[in-house]
């Protein structure tokens, strides 16, 4: 096998969208809607996520029925480009649009597509990913969670860490262990459930991450039920809907677009233009970024033809984490024409936000040691 990235043209549709996301986002900051910020698909805001909905920027390629507009995914890329570049708070809607609503779509019951989709398009209903455990660190394979099955659905047990917005967040999509575990077939016995997290016998504690920000939870199910309807797919078949889940969150220009504010930042501020050392790293970084938005505009229109670009998707993320730590590192060294103005002093303040938060940004989504694995696998090197 060898990685494809094909050069992809936009169509006019997708420019005409572009300018329309563009001015909704002029609008909600002249209205004081929100602050530009880094990784803004992190920030957990529901007034923000609503305006989303009522501007129709939400499932945009999932079917009229559920209230989305059947859009192309190069037309969604569009607009999550947009969203991304501006530092726009989207994190109440970026799970359920970009992976919880497409794994409904794709592999959900008919009940379960009319409970949730047209809530996530409204922007009114939010979503959680349940994958990683205490003491299962990468290896997803060997979660405890257990599901059992019992009359008209089944009873769910265990725990569930790191995960996003899990504390705020209405539903989540949760990998437990439906049959025993077994050290033949590891990734066997597995099954996705949708659970709504007002469910009785379920507890959520915020964590609270380097910045201040309370980003992450743990949550606790102590005998939850969970109807038939509500199981994604087959008993059983949870692993591989699960690896199918990590293809849209790995796919996306999240991964290298989360620092994007910081740069314009740092040009508002004013770098001093008469040192090489400025030139080169500011078109560098503007360089990188082209590259890999060429990169994943081509997964785009893979994942548009119905392929499964899952191997380029990887090296996506991998060098996008990659360039995404490397850029506040290197825009720390710079010096400004003026350090004293408010716009030295807003790059400043967010530059030391983002040097706390990059420390994360190879573990959301996979490490580079997953990734790696990912890609060799990919082109039969291991």
């Amino acid at each position: 096998m060898s990685l494809a990235f094909d050069s992809v043209e936009l169509p006019a549709s997708a420019h005409a969208l572009r300018e329309r996301v563009r001015a909704f986002l002029r609008e909600q900051r002249e209205a004081g809607a929100y602050v530009p910020r880094c990784s803004g698909w992190t920030i957990f805001d529901r007034a923000f996520t609503r305006s989303c909905g009522q501007a129709g920027l939400i499932g945009l390629t999932w079917p009229k029925r559920w209230g989305g507009q059947e859009r192309s995914t190069l037309e969604r890329y569009v607009v999550v480009e947009e969203l991304l570049a501006a530092g726009a708070p989207v994190g109440a809607h970026w799970i359920a649009d970009r992976q919880s609503g497409p794994q409904i779509l794709r592999h959900g019951t008919e009940t379960l597509q009319a409970e949730a989709l047209p809530g996530i398009v409204r922007g009114e209903t939010t979503f959680a990913i349940g994958m990683s455990e205490p003491d299962s660190g990468s290896d997803l394979a060997s979660i405890r969670s257990k599901a059992t099955r019992v009359d008209g659905g089944w009873r769910l047990s265990g725990r569930k860490i790191w995960t996003t917005g899990g504390h705020v967040a209405d539903w989540m999509i949760g990998l437990f262990r439906s049959e025993p575990a077994d050290a033949q077939r590891r990734h066997a016995g597995m099954t996705q459930f949708a659970i709504r997290l007002s469910s009785p016998g379920i507890e959520r504690r915020a964590i609270r991450n380097l910045c201040g920000r309370d980003d992450f939870a743990e949550i606790t199910f102590d005998d939850v039920f969970v109807p038939d309807a509500h199981v994604i797919g087959t008993p059983g078949d949870g692993w591989r809907l699960v690896t199918g889940e990590l293809a849209f969150e790995r796919s996306g220009p999240e991964r290298f677009l989360s620092v994007f504010p910081l740069l314009v930042e740092c040009l508002r501020a004013g770098p001093r233009d008469d040192t090489p050392a400025a030139r080169v790293e500011l078109g560098r970084a503007v360089a990188h970024l082209a590259a890999l938005r060429r990169m994943a505009l081509s997964v785009a229109a893979k994942l548009d033809a119905g392929e499964d670009p899952a191997t380029e998707a990887a090296l996506v993320k991998d060098l996008g984490n990659a360039l995404e730590r490397e850029i506040p590192e290197r825009l720390r060294a710079l010096r400004l024409a003026d350090p004293a103005t408010p716009a030295a002093d807003a790059f400043r303040e967010m530059l030391g936000d983002t040097i706390a938060d990059a420390t994360s940004y190879t573990l959301r989504g996979g490490t580079p040691e997953v990734l790696r694995g990912m890609i060799a696998r990919g082109l039969g090197l291991r």
